[in-house]
This record gives structure tokens, sequence and C-alpha cells, in this order.
């Protein structure tokens, strides 16, 4: 029977003597500031492609969904496999594959429906519901951190996600009050739910991308994502969408929005990684709420919404969630006899840590932050 932490020691304390402006400078961080800085760029990459997506759909009747997907592999097969392709070592293509490639082909196929169910919702919904609904990807990311990366949260990380969702809620009560973007009828339910089978699927997919770029590497899961995502969805393309190409009116603005959203969506596939390994996948998908705001800023301009001061408050709260979240460390708890990592090797036997005492393994605890620094693990005692 497994002895769990009962004694943490150097965990520092708030004593509870520092002034205000201290509490603030201890909190707004360097790094928690450039953090929440990276979540922007991600959140105005995801209003870009929402904006090209939906004017693909509904102006020029381009429902392609599948095909833009299938740009976005290519460009990823060409830029990251081809580099483990040249690569030596343990990091090879044919390496990788012979190990694990069967994972890799699994996590492709869940990548591709969730573009594929979210792109598709915009024939039937709004861009402000796709985005709200889009936020159901948090719960499923806090339950899949908790239960397979064993990552534990304090109250403050529920809180910032609490303040988060607020925000949000505030984006829903302005649209009502407005009485604006009513949906389309009987289609948007069935835009609504390809939006939440989306948002499940993207959870599972950000979980898994968190553990391999912390514990392989960014151009691993690119370039694996790019083998197989272009595969598959080049087959889904094949059958479901060849006759939808045809019919599309081709012209510079349809080409131009094309090779704008996989422009958006490289970027967007090639950056994620780098905030996920600071930050974690919770975090990531926080800073995205931000996106649904800078939709609604573009659709005043674009597609003549109403103004609302809700709008800018719900911007505020959703920064000032971000801040609680961040302001606190999670943990990791790690017990070598039930979390089996991604990665393992037939001809390498699992590692044990020295028993307390004949046949007694002796679990660990990791603390990790969101702004990583040096030497930011503290010494744990199991009593």
């Amino acid at each position: 029977m497994i002895s769990f932490v009962s004694t943490v020691q150097g965990v520092p304390r708030d004593t509870g003597t520092a002034s205000l402006y201290q509490r603030i400078r201890k909190v707004l961080t360097r790094d928690l500031l450039v953090t929440l800085a990276l979540g922007q760029v991600l959140s105005l990459l995801i209003c870009a492609l929402g904006l090209t997506s939906k004017y693909l759909a509904n102006d020029f009747h381009a429902n392609t969904p599948v095909f833009q997907s299938f740009l976005n592999y290519i460009l990823l097969f060409l830029v990251y496999t081809t580099t483990l392709a040249v690569k030596q070592g343990e990091g090879n293509l044919l390496a990788i594959l012979m190990q694990r490639w069967w994972k890799y082909m699994i996590l492709g196929v869940i990548d591709i429906e969730a573009n594929y169910l979210v792109l598709r919702a915009y024939q039937y919904t709004t861009l402000s519901s796709v985005q709200l609904l889009d936020c159901f990807v948090i719960p499923v990311v806090l339950l899949l951190s908790w239960f397979f990366l064993l990552v534990r949260y304090k109250t403050v990380h529920f809180v910032g996600t609490g303040l988060c969702l607020l925000g949000i809620g505030c984006i829903v009560g302005a649209d009502i009050l407005l009485g604006g973007q009513q949906g389309f009828g009987e289609q948007k339910l069935f835009g609504n739910l390809l939006v939440l089978g989306g948002a499940m699927l993207y959870g599972i997919s950000n979980v898994c991308e968190e553990f391999i770029v912390k514990n392989l590497s960014r151009v691993e899961f690119l370039g694996m994502l790019g083998l197989f995502g272009s595969f598959f969805s080049g087959i889904q393309l094949a059958i479901m969408e060849h006759k939808e190409l045809l019919r599309v009116s081709w012209n510079w603005q349809i080409g131009l929005l094309y090779v704008g959203f996989s422009a958006f969506m490289f970027g967007l596939y090639s950056f994620m990684p780098v905030v996920m390994k600071r930050t974690s996948a919770t975090s990531v998908n926080l800073s995205l709420l931000t996106a649904d705001l800078y939709s609604l800023f573009c659709g005043l301009f674009l597609f003549h919404y109403k103004f609302s001061g809700l709008y800018l408050l719900s911007f505020f709260i959703i920064i000032l969630g971000l801040v609680f979240y961040s302001s606190s460390s999670t943990y990791v708890v790690q017990d070598p006899r039930v979390y089996k990592q991604f990665r393992n090797k037939d001809n390498q036997t699992p590692y044990e840590p020295p028993p307390l005492c004949p046949r007694v393994l002796e679990p660990t605890v990791i603390y990790t932050t969101l702004s990583p620094e040096q030497g930011d693990e503290f010494p744990v005692k199991v009593a």
C-alpha cells in the first residue's frame, strides 16, 4: 500500500508581512507577463482562423473543412517531418515510428476530426457561438490533466478558471441584451453539437501535446502530426470533399483566404507547443478565451455587430482570471507503479526509485510553475 505525502518541507509560506505593492510585484512577474502576452498571440491566431473560415463558408460558399486542415498538415509535413527524416539518432523518423507509431496515428486521427467538426460548425452556427461553445475544452483538459497527467490544482486555480468562464458569460449576456446573432434556426443546434464534439477532441489532443512537448520534443510532435495528419486527412478529403472542391468558384479572393487560413493554422500549430511547454494545456486554453473578444471586436467593423460595454468588462475579467491562475504553481504527483510514460522502449526496464523499506516504493511530488525557472523544485519528504 502506497503511503502518500504527509509532510512537505521547503515550501515557502506567506508570512503576511509583505506590503500590497510587494504582493502585486510578486504576482505580476516578468515571466507571468510574457506568458500572458504569448497567450494573446495564440488568441489572435485563433481569431484570424475563425474569420477566414467564416468568410469561406458564408460569403464564398466554400465548405471544405477537410481541405483546409489538409493544407496545414502538408505544411507540417514539409517542415517538421522532413526535419525528423534527416535527423540522426533516437530522434530519427524511422526510430520514432518503430517505437510508438500507433500512438501518433491515434493522436493524428483525433486532431483531424477535432478540426473537421469545428470548421464544419461554421456552416451552421454563428462565429461567436463557435468561440463560446469551444470553451467546453477547458473542463475536458482539467479532468484529463488530473487523471492522466496527475496534475493537482489549488483553490486559486479553480478561482481563476471560474473568473475566465464568468468573462465568457458576460459575452453571452451582451449578445442576449443586444438581441443579435440569434442563429440559423434549427441548423444552429446541429452546429453547436459539432463544436462540443470538436472541443472534446481538442481537449484530448491538447493534453497529449502537453505531455509530448514536455517529455519528448516539439519537433517530434509536429513532425508525426504532419505525417499521419496529411495521410489520413488526404484519405478523408478524397472520400468526402472531392465533389465540394470541384464546386468551388475559384478566384484570387478565395485563393487568398485559403493561403491566409493555412498560414494562420501553421503558425498556431508551430507556436502553441512553445507556449504549452512554458505553461500547460489548461493555461493555454484559458488564454484562448480572449479570442472570443477579438472576434467580436472584429465583428463590430466587418459584420456590423452592436457594441456593448460588457465586451470590455468580459475582457478584463478573463485577464484577471488568467492572472489568478498563473499566480500559483500546480504540482504533479508521480507514482512509478501507476504512471506509465508515453515513451516506452522494449529494451529498457522501468525506473524504480530506492525503496523506503523492502517492497515499498516511494512516490514523489514535483512542484512545477507556469513560468518555470531554474531551481524551481522544492524538496519533499515523505513521513
